[in-house]
């Protein structure tokens, strides 16, 4: 992915960092393997506010992603490259041998006209899906399923990839994006190869507008409030807050530990993130 800088013929352009689409080849979805994002502004079923700042955006179609791959030891052809308003990383349209289309995530390296395939009997080469025991140690992987046959769960995410660090009993140790050690089982699949698109964190939208273009609304910060509207809010004067930072509702908003004790998954991590 390449980027692009603007000449600062306004406010909005001058600090804009946008991706080219160079790497873009499909020129319009295939309908059928989209759906339309249903925007709630952040209200519930029973019209309340849940989510904050949200609201308002473009109308997008989400296009419907294999994760599963469970289409097994059937060569598929890479027809284009695709781009998904909703995520981050970009989508690859492949055509199976027997006439059925999909979406998978571009991995990092994979053209239109390569061949790929799912299940033990593929090899590990970019943009092959199968079992984590079957590949070789020092590799790179993504889509990766947390249970057999659930879908993949881990490492989706513009840039993202796990590197395989050690097999021992049919489990699989695996280094996260965030540094994270954790055990998989074997039999789940993953993908070869980083998700593409790497570039996506240097983008810069430049402009407020952009922001609303998203869904996404202004935030205000508690400090600027009355005492009334936020427990940070009010003081003679500017003021930091005067207290520790937290929520509207009084939730203490730094340093806390969110994750749940005694949660199932503990067992599982070698080396927590840092």
């Amino acid at each position: 992915m390449a980027l692009k800088t603007f000449k600062p013929r306004s406010q909005g352009m001058r600090f804009r960092v946008a991706p080219t689409f160079e790497e873009i080849t499909e020129e319009r979805p295939i309908k059928s393997l989209t759906k339309p994002v249903r925007k709630t502004a952040g209200r519930n079923n029973q019209g309340r506010i849940t989510t904050r700042h949200h609201g308002g955006g473009a109308k997008q179609r989400m296009r419907i992603v294999d994760f599963r791959r469970r289409k097994f030891d059937v060569e598929a052809e890479v027809k284009a490259i695709a781009y998904d308003p909703t995520r981050s990383a970009y989508l690859a349209q492949i055509d199976y041998a027997d006439g059925v289309k999909s979406y998978i995530l571009a991995p990092e390296g994979l053209k239109v006209g390569m061949k790929v395939m799912n299940g033990p009997k593929a090899e590990a080469t970019v943009g092959n899906c199968l079992p984590l025991i079957q590949i070789p140690l020092g590799m790179t992987v993504h889509a990766i399923e947390l249970v057999p046959g659930e879908g993949a769960k881990v490492a989706r995410g513009a840039g993202c990839g796990c590197q395989i660090m050690a097999r021992d009993n049919g489990r699989v140790t695996l280094k996260m994006p965030s540094g994270e050690v954790r055990i998989f089982d074997g039999r789940c699949l993953a993908c070869v190869g980083s998700v593409g698109n790497k570039d996506w964190g240097s983008i810069h939208l430049g402009k407020a507008g952009r922001k609303r273009y998203l869904g996404i609304r202004p935030t205000v910060r508690g400090v600027a409030m009355n005492p009334v509207d936020h427990p940070m809010g009010g003081g003679e004067g500017r003021t930091s807050g005067g207290s520790h930072p937290r929520s509207p509702w009084g939730q203490l908003a730094k340093g806390g530990k969110t994750r749940p004790k005694r949660k199932a998954s503990d067992k599982v991590i070698v080396k927590r993130r840092k």
